[in-house]
């Protein structure tokens, strides 16, 4: 490890200890033996966090209740506390905040209720999208600055987020969900990452979480390799998952003193190479063809294509011509289903004989890319990946003129969430933000033959110019050099109003100019977007472009607001500021 945080002699499982303080069937006596028996099977890294507890009336409980334990058992000086900062409790709801003051008053409660003990590790909870990623690890490094705490990393990040906080702060761990039921952080890089710097890899909900480790003794391969060692399907999955490096560390939740003495057994148990062999093909640790055996099997002129992008990035498009020129097209909205599922059916495409396929979905993670490239691999074929990489304003306009196509008319935010819900490729502002922030790059380390950036650029439309005036900058129109016969929009934002409120700035528009004059208003709330008409969202233009032939590039847009200047870029006008 970067510091050798784990000495030789410790073991590799540690205890989470979340579900002691959030079950709703808790035992406090239960929870404090629990504890005991870890730390008497040897186990040294017990995880927690501030907010674990049944609500935010009892943030802390679960520091306080291990430090109880400890110290009642005699180990707290051998014990590596690891907790977390950065997330909120509301009610039952959970919200990352990763505002620097946010994480050093989490840090300085959690410091109080340790009760003099010492963290060891102080990991951020999650990213916060709301605060800017190098805010938050900034924050974090300081606290390791100053002494507050002796090493810090990261929880629930992408290989992306990682490979940037690495340039700010000294990262000793990062925390994932691993297991045989979660093999994104395999997929996505995380673990070869960690591996590559020296940082340990804590897999957290090892064995799967409440919900699916009762499945684990009803797995085959997992029971047959149990049987050969004596051992529980569950001791199996995370001898399995110790096995995937020296740098990795399981974190089972234990419950019960003898689930975490069977949990410290799996530490020991050693798993030939067959059998590790199979678990890592079962559970998504194994390894595609090399990078130099594709490239060598274009001879035969094979390949699958791989066009990503975010919602709205004109993937479409570039698949069409692909198909034009003989390529056999797997798409999810089109077949429906999950990206998984249109794993399997380039699979059976690719067995049946097909040799030049193309996928053009979303692919936002490095995880999802993965399937497509072991499958191409598996076949003999080189993937190729090409990324439109379009700017998220312009995905915005995509999506509108989507919709304007489907049903002639931006749909009400009701309506909008609804055929959002039924209907492929629709999405809300906010999804499609989400996805923006979900995005990983594709890298050429990934696997693929070669990854090509395409950088967005709008075809000139065919129609006439028009001007949209904000109704706060109507005394600017005359001054603004605009057509009067062109066609003229009135907009404004008036959250629970309507257009009849814009009836004095229609009149005084109409009475300038000599084209048609119409008024349009978004009467939709404030916070996160639920339409797409509200400025800077290109919704009310676009629409009016549309009724009227229209190019909004060839427009002018007249307003006062920041918001106005922002979608007069998106559309391409030109602005007049007020």
């Amino acid at each position: 490890m970067r510091d050798n945080w784990l000495g030789p002699s410790e073991l590799r499982v540690g205890l989470g200890c979340m579900r002691l303080s959030t079950d709703e069937d808790r035992d406090e006596e239960r929870a404090l033996a629990t504890i005991a028996a870890a730390a008497a099977s040897g186990v040294t890294v017990f995880d927690t966090a501030h907010a674990y507890g049944l609500g935010p009336e009892e943030l802390g409980h679960n520091e306080r209740l291990l430090v109880r334990a400890l110290r009642a058992c005699g180990r707290l000086e051998r014990a590596r506390i690891v907790t977390k900062g950065g997330m909120t409790r509301k009610g039952d709801a959970w919200a990352p905040d990763g505002r620097a003051k946010t994480l050093r008053a989490h840090c300085e409660e959690s410091l109080a209720a340790l009760d003099g003990a010492a963290i060891d590790l102080y990991l951020l909870h999650a990213p916060d999208p709301r605060t800017p990623w190098r805010t938050s690890v900034r924050a974090l490094a300081r606290l390791a600055e100053e002494g507050l705490v002796r090493r810090v990393g990261l929880s629930n990040v992408n290989r992306m987020q990682l490979d940037e906080a690495l340039e700010l702060a000294p990262i000793t761990a990062v925390q994932v969900a691993v297991s045989p039921f979660e093999d994104r952080a395999l997929r996505g890089g995380v673990v070869d990452r960690c591996a590559e710097r020296g940082i340990v890899l804590i897999a957290h909900s090892p064995l799967g979480g409440p919900r699916l480790a009762p499945r684990l003794p009803r797995d085959r391969l997992l029971s047959e390799v149990a049987d050969a060692h004596g051992a529980t399907a569950a001791e199996i999955a995370l001898a399995w998952l110790l096995s995937l490096g020296p740098h990795v560390l399981a974190i089972p939740g234990a419950r019960r003193p003898g689930t975490a003495r069977s949990a410290a057994r799996a530490a020991g148990i050693a798993l030939t190479t067959r059998e590790r062999a199979a678990l890592d093909r079962a559970f998504g640790a194994a390894r595609p063809a090399s990078t130099g055996a594709r490239r060598r099997s274009r001879r035969d002129g094979g390949e699958v294509v791989l066009v990503m992008g975010v919602p709205g990035a004109g993937k479409s498009r570039l698949a069409e011509e692909l198909v034009a020129r003989g390529y056999l097209r797997l798409n999810r909205d089109e077949r429906g289903g999950s990206l998984r599922g249109l794993t399997y059916a380039l699979d059976e495409t690719l067995e049946a004989g097909a040799r030049q396929v193309v996928l053009d979905n979303t692919y936002l993670t490095r995880a999802s890319r993965s399937y497509v490239l072991e499958t191409a691999s598996r076949h003999g074929l080189p993937a190729r990946c090409v990324w439109l990489d379009t700017p998220l304003a312009q995905a915005q306009v995509n999506m509108v003129v989507r919709l304007l196509d489907r049903y002639g008319e931006i749909p009400a935010p009701d309506r909008l969430a609804e055929v959002a819900r039924r209907e492929p490729g629709v999405l809300t502002p906010t999804r499609q933000m989400r996805a923006f922030r979900e995005l990983e790059p594709p890298t050429d380390n990934e696997g693929f033959a070669s990854v090509e950036r395409v950088a967005w650029a709008r075809a000139r439309g065919e129609g006439a110019a028009g001007v949209f005036v904000a109704a706060s900058a109507i005394a600017r129109l005359p001054a603004a050099d605009t057509d009067p016969s062109a066609p003229h929009l009135v907009f404004d934002w008036r959250p629970g109003g309507g257009v009849g409120e814009l009836d004095d700035a229609l009149s005084k528009v109409a009475g300038m100019v000599a084209g048609p004059v119409e008024a349009t208003v978004c009467p939709h709330p404030g916070g996160a977007p639920i339409c797409w008409c509200r400025p800077p969202l290109p919704g009310l233009p676009l629409a009016f472009a549309r009724k009227h032939g229209v190019d909004p590039a060839r427009s002018i847009l007249v307003g006062s607001s920041t918001a106005h200047r922002t979608l007069a870029k998106v559309l391409g006008a030109r602005f007049v500021e007020a």
